[in-house]
C-alpha cells in the first residue's frame, strides 16, 4: 500500500513538473528583470468626426527605461478592420500608397489594408509638422531626453465608422525598428484621452481612444548577442577578453568581417547591407559590434576607480544616444564620474541600489562613432569602500551583468576573472577538488568490485 501510494505521488509530481513546464514563458516572451514595466504604449486619438471617417492623433511613448529606437528609425504597421483609407496624413507619411484605381477625383494617400508608416524627416515644411514628429523615426528614453521620448502624426481615415458605436479598432499592430524585436497586443478602448491648455484652467478630451502596447524581446530582435564584455584589473597582467564567438564566428573565407586596413573597406562598407543597416563588423575573435572593457584601475584607502572604454566594431553605424547598463553592488557608493551621465535604476525597489544607467554628455561623447580610431568612449567613476563588502577577491570587482542599448551583454565566465596574485590554487581552480574526490570514490568502488 505504500508502496502504492509512493507511486501516485511521484506520478502526480511528474504530472505537475509537466504543466509547469509547459506553462512557462518562452524566450520569445519580452521581460527583462531589470526593466520589468519597461514597454511602447501606442495612443490612438479619435480628434473629430468627418463625413465618412474621422481624424486622429496617434501618438507612440517609450517607457523603456533603457531602450530606445535609434536610426533608421521606427515603422508602424496594422490591418485595417473593414475597408479604410487613409485620406491624408501630417507627421508620418506611408511607405507605399497601394491601389487606389476605383477613386475618381481626389486620391487618398494610402489605399492598402496594411499600410505601413514612417516617421518624416528633420527639416519637413511646417505645414507638413505636428508636435514630437519629424525626428527620423528616432524615439529616446525617458531617462536620455523626456523631451524626445515620443512620437505623434495626425492622420485622416475614411470609409470608416463616425459614431464610437460604427468605428472598428485595426488589428495585428506591428513595431519594427526596422527590423523584428516588438511584439504588439491588441488595440483595447480605453478612457478619452484629455488635453488641458497650457494655463490648466481648461481641459478637452478625445473623442474616443484605444491603446496598444509593444514590448521588447533581445531573442525576436537577433539571433546572436551584439555586445560583449572584456576585463582587466591592475592587481593583475590577465587581460580577459570576450569569449570566442561571443556574437558569432567568422566564416572560413572571412567573407563576414573586414579588416581595418583592408583595402577594400570602402567597398565593403558601400556593399548591399548599407541599407537595411545590417553590421560590417571588423574581424575579432569575438565578433561583436560593440565591446565593454572594465578595467579595475586603482585602489585607495577608502575609494577605489574604474575604467570603462566602449569600442565599437561596427564600419557602418555610429550609435547616436548610447545608454549603457551595469550591475555591481558597489554602484550605491558612486562618488564621481567622469564625462558620463548617470542615473541610478532600482529594479527591485528602493532598498536596492545596484544598477546603474550611463550614457554620454551631449555635444561631447553621445556620439560613438564608427568602428576606427574615433570609434571609443570612456570614462572613469571614483566609488567609495564599503567596509563590510569590499573585496577584490574572487572576481567582486568586475560587474555582474551589462547591457549595451539595452541588449544583454555576453560576459566572460567567472573562472576566467583576474585573479588576486596571492590566490590559493583551490581558489583559483575551484575544480580541482571535486575531480580529486571524483577519482578517490571512483578507485574505491572499483577496489572493492
Amino acid at each position: 500500500m505504500a508502496a502504492g501510494g509512493r507511486s501516485v505521488a511521484y506520478c502526480a509530481a511528474v504530472l505537475l513538473a509537466a504543466a509547469l513546464l509547459l506553462s512557462a514563458p518562452t524566450g520569445t516572451e519580452a521581460y527583462d528583470s531589470l526593466d520589468p514595466n519597461g514597454n511602447i504604449t501606442i495612443k490612438w486619438d479619435i480628434m473629430q468626426w468627418t463625413p465618412d471617417g474621422y481624424v486622429a492623433v496617434v501618438t507612440m511613448f517609450n517607457y523603456q527605461q533603457f531602450r530606445h529606437i535609434g536610426a533608421p528609425g521606427w515603422q508602424l504597421g496594422w490591418t485595417w478592420a473593414k475597408k479604410e483609407v487613409i485620406w491624408s496624413m501630417v507627421g508620418a507619411q506611408t511607405t507605399e500608397q497601394g491601389d487606389c484605381s476605383k477613386f475618381k477625383g481626389n486620391t487618398p494617400h494610402c489605399c492598402k489594408k496594411d499600410p505601413t508608416i514612417v516617421d518624416l524627416l528633420p527639416g519637413t515644411p511646417y505645414n507638413m509638422q505636428i508636435a514630437n514628429c519629424c525626428k527620423a523615426g528616432v524615439i529616446n528614453t525617458f531617462n536620455q531626453d523626456p523631451a524626445n521620448a515620443a512620437a505623434s502624426f495626425q492622420i485622416s481615415v475614411g470609409l470608416a465608422g463616425t459614431t464610437n458605436k460604427t468605428v472598428k479598432v485595426p488589428k495585428n499592430f506591428t513595431l519594427k525598428t526596422p527590423g523584428p524585436g516588438y511584439t504588439c497586443g491588441r488595440a483595447i478602448v480605453g478612457r478619452p484621452t484629455k488635453f488641458f491648455t497650457s494655463d490648466g484652467r481648461r481641459a478637452t478630451q478625445a473623442l474616443m481612444t484605444w491603446n496598444v502596447t509593444c514590448t521588447y524581446s533581445q531573442f525576436l530582435a537577433q539571433k546572436t548577442p551584439s555586445c560583449c564584455v572584456s576585463l582587466s584589473s591592475f592587481y593583475n597582467d590577465t587581460i580577459v577578453n570576450c569569449p570566442t564567438c561571443s556574437c558569432g564566428c567568422q566564416n572560413p573565407n572571412g567573407s563576414n568581417c573586414v579588416n581595418e586596413d583592408s583595402p577594400n573597406l570602402q567597398s565593403a562598407i558601400d556593399g548591399p547591407g548599407k541599407w537595411t543597416g545590417q553590421p560590417l563588423v571588423q574581424c575579432t575573435s569575438h565578433m561583436c559590434p560593440i565591446r565593454i572593457h572594465w578595467h579595475v584601475k586603482l585602489n585607495y584607502k577608502e575609494y577605489w576607480r574604474v575604467k570603462i572604454t566602449i569600442t565599437n566594431f561596427n564600419f557602418r553605424m555610429n550609435y547616436t544616444q548610447w545608454n549603457l547598463v551595469a550591475q555591481h553592488p558597489n554602484f550605491d557608493n558612486i562618488t564621481q564620474l567622469f564625462s558620463f551621465n548617470y542615473k541610478p535604476l532600482t529594479p527591485y525597489g528602493s532598498g536596492i541600489n545596484d544598477t546603474a544607467m550611463f550614457w554620454g554628455v551631449k555635444f561631447y561623447n553621445d556620439l560613438l562613432m564608427q568602428a576606427g580610431k574615433l570609434g571609443n568612449v570612456q570614462s572613469e567613476l571614483l566609488l567609495r569602500k564599503d567596509s563590510q563588502t569590499f573585496t577584490f577577491e574572487k572576481g567582486w570587482a568586475f560587474p555582474r551583468r551589462v547591457y549595451f542599448n539595452g541588449d544583454n551583454c555576453v560576459m566572460p565566465s567567472p573562472e576566467n576573472y583576474p585573479w588576486l596574485p596571492n590566490a590559493s590554487p583551490l581558489t583559483k581552480q575551484p575544480l580541482t577538488l571535486p575531480l580529486l574526490v571524483f577519482w578517490v570514490v571512483l578507485a574505491t568502488l572499483l577496489a572493492y568490485a
